[in-house]
């Protein structure tokens, strides 16, 4: 009697893969929806949209797994995520810059433990741009600031804990009540081809603990009344800088975002992350303008803070 050995079923090639392509499908659906992930767990709608760049990096594991199972019909799914990943932020990959600009603004949160503040001043002056604007200052340091500014921006205001310097003359400087104690201030930048509201502002901080969740209260109060005082404004020409602990994606900048664009989104080059300065891995710095058109958005070199210094020049 002649033994016949059997062979085990394979699946069929079509069916390989589905797994994959189910979650293909949920990855792609996560950035889709991501608007309708609820804040009131935890503020997890903020804390998604804070990192919602890096979704794209599920892909990844999902294409290996591809690649192993050999199925065409996972492979073809990865489309999908990539697709809706590449409608949200492919813009954002190309370069935007244009050349030119009638005045260009660096914004820096500086550290108040920065080690050396002098250095710092000077890195960010030698970029050439007409205002400067600081945060987190921290009070026995202001004068090494001012002290490395002074030549080149001979017009500055100190209101608590942020800053500005400029080449160009300022009026009607005053402190905005975001905060019990002073972390925002509105200006004017007299500039020969017109006056420019500039507000600086450094938000409260956020923290992601595990009993908790993502923590931002005290931020999104702080937008809310900084976005009224933006609204309040006369001038034509507004500029909004600052450390905001918080990204143009994230819902609770809406109240900035609906009446202000992002000049590193218009005219940048990439997602032009700025914290943490040796990782960066979000962009929780901003430059936003209303009546001026962005040119050129950037960030800088590392200096002794935490976070880069970002950069943007505006036309008239």
């Amino acid at each position: 009697m002649t033994a016949v050995l059997e062979t085990p079923p394979t699946r069929p090639i079509r069916r390989r893969g589905r797994v994959i392509a189910v979650f293909s499908a949920l990855t792609a659906l996560l950035l889709l929806a991501h608007p309708l992930v609820p804040n009131w767990v935890g503020n997890a709608g903020s804390l998604l949209e804070t990192f919602l760049p890096w979704t794209g990096l599920l892909v990844l594991p999902l294409l290996v797994a591809a690649l192993l199972r050999r199925s065409a019909l996972a492979l073809v799914s990865l489309l999908l995520p990539a697709l809706v990943w590449g409608g949200f932020f492919g813009g954002r990959l190309f370069d935007k810059t244009e050349a030119g600009g009638d005045l260009t603004i660096v914004s820096h949160n500086v550290n108040d433990e920065n080690p050396d503040p002098a250095g710092t001043a000077r890195a960010l002056a030698a970029t050439g741009a007409q205002v400067i604007a600081l945060e987190e200052l921290k009070k026995s340091e202001i004068p090494k600031y001012e002290d490395a500014l002074a030549a080149g921006y001979p017009h500055h205001s100190v209101q608590g804990t942020v800053g500005i310097w400029s080449t160009f003359p300022l009026g009607d400087t005053r402190p905005v009540a975001i905060m019990p104690w002073t972390r925002a201030l509105r200006t004017t930048v007299d500039t020969p081809k017109g006056a420019v509201a500039v507000f600086v502002a450094h938000l409260p901080s956020v923290r992601v603990r595990l009993e908790a969740g993502f923590t931002a209260t005290g931020r999104d109060d702080a937008i809310g009344l900084l976005a009224d005082a933006v609204a309040a404004e006369s001038s034509p020409r507004t500029v909004l800088v600052g450390d905001f602990n918080g990204t143009a994606d994230d819902r609770a900048l809406d109240p900035i975002t609906a009446r202000m664009r992002s000049a590193q989104e218009e005219a940048g080059d990439g997602f032009g992350f700025s914290w943490p300065a040796g990782l960066p891995l979000a962009r929780i710095d901003q430059v936003f303008v209303a009546g001026l058109r962005p040119v050129a958005a950037w960030t800088l070199p590392a200096t002794g803070s935490d976070h880069l210094p970002v950069a943007a020049s505006v036309a008239f």
